[in-house]
C-alpha cells in the first residue's frame, strides 16, 4: 500500500517556498553576515545589529514571497556603508508620490527589482514589476520595465552580479529544483524580455 499523497493549498505553499527562502539564506549568511531574514512583520526593514540585537535582521511582510525577495535583493546591493544604516539609509516616499518623486523612486527600484526578478525565476515564482504608488499622480512608463529588462540582462552575466547575489542565486535554484523536479538556469537570458512582465 503507498503512502497517501500530501496535496498543499496555496496558502501552505506559500510558507513552504518562504521557508525554503529563509533556510537558504540562512545557510549563505546567518553565519558569515551575522544577518538574518525574519518573516511576519507589518512593513519590511532592514536593522543592523546594535546594542539590543547582535544580528544583522532584514525583515519581510507577512510571508510573502515576493517581499522576502525583494528585501534580500536590497540587502545583496547594499554596501558595506548602508549595511550599517537602518533600511540602508534609503529615503522613502509613501504611495501618493508626485511625478517627481515617483521617478526618483523608480531610479532606485531598477536594481532591486531586477535583482528580485532573477531570485524568482530561480525558486519558480511569479515576478511581477512594482511601481508601488496606486494613489499617486506620477505615472510610470514603460521606461522603468524596459529599464528592469536591461538590468536583468546585464547581471545574467555571473561576472558582474553583486556578490552576495552570486553566492544566493544557485543555492536557491538548487534548493527550488528539489522542490520542483528540475534545474532552472536562473541567468538564462531568455526569462528577461519585457513581454514576460506582469
Amino acid at each position: 500500500m503507498s503512502p497517501p499523497v500530501m496535496v498543499l493549498d496555496q496558502r501552505s505553499k506559500a510558507v513552504l517556498n518562504v521557508q525554503t527562502v529563509e533556510d537558504v539564506f540562512h545557510q549563505a549568511f546567518l553565519m558569515p553576515f551575522n544577518t538574518e531574514l525574519i518573516g511576519g512583520a507589518d512593513e519590511p526593514i532592514y536593522r543592523p545589529a546594535d546594542s539590543q540585537n547582535g544580528r544583522n535582521r532584514l525583515f519581510y511582510r507577512q510571508d510573502y514571497l515576493s517581499s522576502a525577495l525583494h528585501e534580500i535583493a536590497h540587502w545583496c546591493i547594499a554596501g558595506p556603508e548602508r549595511l550599517q544604516r537602518e533600511d540602508f539609509g534609503y529615503w522613502y516616499h509613501p504611495d501618493g508620490r508626485n511625478p517627481e518623486q515617483q521617478h526618483i523612486f523608480e531610479a532606485a527600484e531598477v536594481k532591486p527589482q531586477a535583482l528580485e526578478w532573477i531570485f524568482s525565476i530561480a525558486c519558480g515564482h511569479l515576478f511581477s514589476i512594482s511601481v508601488d504608488n496606486l494613489e499617486g499622480t506620477g505615472a510610470s512608463g514603460s521606461s522603468f520595465k524596459q529599464d528592469v529588462v536591461n538590468q536583468a540582462l546585464f547581471w545574467c552575466d555571473k561576472d558582474v552580479l553583486p556578490t552576495r547575489a552570486g553566492c544566493f542565486i544557485p543555492q536557491l535554484s538548487d534548493r527550488f529544483s528539489v522542490v520542483r523536479g528540475t534545474q532552472t538556469d536562473a541567468l538564462n537570458r531568455a526569462y528577461y524580455q519585457l513581454s514576460k512582465l506582469a
